[in-house]
């Protein structure tokens, strides 16, 4: 095809992209009360992952109020519920798409690509989505819940109180979910670089307490401001660092033993 012709399925692949997020988005807003009932559930003192560090320290005759309190939230300015209504609706809408998103792209460039790229093509989407939805569930679970109760509830002194906002508590956690899940690719991006022949297993060992250093580093950018949630996301993230390693050297015998 001529350039412009490219850019003509190019557009029409845009458009139906946006018309599909679009409509999931208005179904998504009709449902207001189960859409913000699975959100603002961490900041619930009954939520899963409380109850089940409670359940957990008591087997092990530890006292704990863990899970004691409900945070409430406020709102402070007029039009905020309705906007953040609209955005929450936009970003669930895109997540839930994105399976979607990642099979229009394939099916934009596989023209352009070999059998056996194809099949190589779709593995890595797969994995990259499942990568994806994992680390938004322990970010769901995980990161989140205990960073939130954590600095929702910690206080300098008695007198002065916590108010938390919709919009601090619905921007806090979209940021750590969405980019705890885009972080979750990095045995991607290093198996990649690694086919490349830019790194490999003995280079990442090699460089492991600057990785580490990197990796604090990030997490210190889409954490809150706090050495305690620092470490919660740096433990996972390093994990995947540790798990590229192995799957590098796993693909660097394969590619020699073939």
């Amino acid at each position: 095809m001529t350039t412009g012709e490219h850019l003509e399925v190019l557009r029409k692949m845009l458009f139906r992209i946006i018309l599909v997020i679009l409509i999931l988005t208005i179904i998504i807003f009709c449902f207001k009360k189960e859409t913000f009932t699975l959100l603002l559930a961490p900041r619930n003192s009954d939520f899963a992952t409380f109850t089940f560090i409670e359940s957990l320290l008591a087997k092990l005759n530890i006292q704990s109020h863990f899970a004691d309190i409900d945070v409430s939230l406020i709102s402070t300015e007029l039009s905020s519920q309705f906007m953040t209504h609209i955005y929450v609706s936009c970003l669930l809408a895109i997540l839930f798409v994105s399976p979607y998103i990642l099979f229009e792209l394939f099916k934009f460039i596989s023209p352009a690509l070999y059998e056996n790229e194809k099949r190589y093509s779709v593995a890595v989407a797969c994995i990259i989505y499942a990568l994806f939805l994992l680390g938004v569930l322990i970010s769901y679970f995980i990161l989140f819940p205990i960073s939130f109760r954590f600095l929702a509830t910690y206080q300098v002194n008695e007198c002065v109180i916590n108010t938390i906002t919709l919009d601090s508590y619905i921007s806090s956690f979209s940021t750590l979910v969405f980019l705890t899940g885009i972080l979750f690719q990095l045995p991607i991006i290093i198996y990649i670089l690694g086919k490349m022949g830019w790194v490999d297993a003995p280079l990442l060992k090699k460089i492991r307490p600057y990785a580490l250093i990197v990796i604090m580093i990030v997490a210190a950018i889409i954490t809150p401001p706090d050495i305690f949630t620092l470490f919660l996301v740096t433990f996972p993230i390093y994990g995947l660092y540790e798990l590229s390693i192995l799957v590098l050297k796993k693909s660097d015998k394969k590619d020699a033993a073939e």
